[in-house]
């Protein structure tokens, strides 16, 4: 494992429609939780909905998990409230990152709060280039990537849809979307 002083960290954006996402960044979580990285997860849409994820991170020393959203606001009966959490949210993911505690930060579907236009995309940009620092990764998840955070981004992958089971009436599998 390299230093913090010799690691290039990076800057990465799953985003798009198709399925992917989340489960993308969380092998990174693993990936770098196995090489003994601290790693830090925090998800802004997901909320008391347990996940595989949530449960394999419980058995790392070397990982914390928030799951603070409100649920899946695209179904929002109080936007008001899903605003203040999501904003609240931002403030521990900017917190997490001042502390340079952790080597990764995933910002789980924080990319759908840009887009809803609850956080601003200059906002999460601005902040990642003058606040992170050189060695730390930072993953950012959900649709509608913000382009200013396209821009400060060194990879970006955005996941298409090509055939989905939701679309031939299978609801979400246990181990497989959740």
């Amino acid at each position: 494992m390299k230093a913090r002083d010799k690691r290039t960290g990076l800057i990465v954006v799953n985003t798009g429609d198709g399925k992917g996402k989340s489960s993308s960044a969380f092998g990174m979580v693993f990936r770098a939780a196995a090489w003994g990285m601290k790693v830090c997860v925090i998800q802004f849409i997901k909320g008391k909905w347990q996940t595989g994820e949530q449960k394999a991170a419980e058995r790392f020393d070397n990982i914390e998990w928030y799951a603070l959203g409100d649920g899946f606001t695209w179904d929002t009966k109080n936007p008001e409230q899903d605003i203040a959490t999501s904003c609240e949210i931002w403030d521990l993911c900017k917190e997490k990152l001042r502390s340079h505690e952790f080597d990764m930060l995933v910002f789980d579907e924080i990319n759908y709060c840009s887009s809803y236009g609850w956080i601003s995309g200059t906002e999460i940009a601005d902040f990642l280039k003058t606040e992170r620092p050189a060695w730390m990764h930072v993953i950012l998840t959900g649709r509608n990537a913000a382009p200013e955070v396209i821009e400060v981004a060194h990879t970006v992958s955005d996941m298409r849809p090509i055939k989905h089971a939701f679309d031939q009436g299978i609801k979400a599998t246990q181990g497989i979307e959740f």
